[in-house]
């Protein structure tokens, strides 16, 4: 038993490895003095002059009308929130995100909810559909997005986009809410049903307070679905409405510049601290069913 575990736990490690390593290499890459996207000599040698914050400041600056122009000022901060080209896809990527979430959330929970009653006919079939976001290729579902919204005028706007991300964000909501309900004592909204409660405050004061952690990971979720997502943004949105995936996906095809690799370190920060979130949502929603 003590080989296996050996075994299995170098084998855990090295696939852990193989999976964080080639992400981990873009973050000294970021800070490489040179437009290169490989290792200097400097940069091996350790030495300063080989590393620099450049990119990072090309970050906020890149697009500005006037870079030249005195460093944090009002007015030099004015014109990278105006015309900065990758604060404005960082603005687009947090609008439609957040408002994708929030229609996400609500649908997906609302059919969890749904999908937990026993009595439900065609449960099986009904899950099968709405989970198919996940499953068909991105593609394909990014273009009949495209031929749908097209048709009804949605194309090249911002709502349309919201409810492609909507959509592709629904099962990651769906699933940890039905998931959090798998564990839920139904013997309290029966409580609260018989002391007067109706659907919506036996709802909104018993089912929402439990439920909340398996609702707030699954909002998490589809934010981050949203904010990766870059065919279904190819297929529909307007040149102005870039997001940050879109940004980098532009960059590299048109100019490759390690400023790409600044906006990936500070992705992979915000994922971090998006999955730590995640987290501390699952251990409070173990001590709910630990209390229960």
């Amino acid at each position: 038993m003590l080989v296996f575990r050996v075994v299995h736990r170098s084998f855990c490690i090295l696939v852990l490895a193989f999976l964080v390593l080639p992400i981990l290499v873009i973050v000294p890459l970021s800070f490489n003095a040179q437009p290169y996207f490989t290792f200097t000599a400097d940069m091996i040698a350790l030495r300063p002059e080989g590393y620099s914050w450049q990119w990072y400041l090309d970050v906020l600056e890149n697009g500005m009308a006037d870079p030249a122009q005195p460093k944090w000022t009002a007015a030099y901060l004015g014109d990278v929130w105006t015309h900065g080209q990758w604060v404005q896809a960082a603005r687009n990527s947090m609008f439609i995100g957040l408002c994708a979430t929030l229609v996400a959330t609500v649908l997906g929970t609302v059919a969890a909810l749904g999908l937990s009653q026993a009595d439900l006919p065609w449960k099986k079939t009904i899950m099968a559909i709405i989970l198919s976001p996940m499953i068909v290729p991105i593609v394909i579902t990014s273009a009949g997005f495209y031929f749908f919204f097209s048709a009804v005028g949605l194309s090249h706007t911002y709502l349309g986009i919201i409810l492609a991300h909507a959509l592709l964000g629904v099962p990651f909501v769906v699933i940890t809410v039905t998931a959090t309900l798998s564990g839920f004592d139904r013997t309290v909204t029966r409580a609260a049903a018989s002391l007067g409660a109706g659907p919506l405050v036996n709802f909104r004061r018993v089912t929402l307070p439990l439920i909340f952690p398996g609702v707030a990971s699954g909002a998490l979720f589809a934010f981050i679905a949203s904010f990766d997502e870059v065919v279904a943004v190819i297929f529909l949105a307007a040149p102005e409405q870039k997001t940050i995936p879109r940004q980098m996906w532009s960059g590299i095809r048109e100019q490759i510049s390690p400023t790409i690799l600044a906006v990936a370190t500070i992705l992979i920060l915000f994922a971090v601290a998006l999955l730590a979130t995640v987290e501390l949502l699952r251990r409070r929603s173990e001590k709910l069913k630990g209390s229960r």
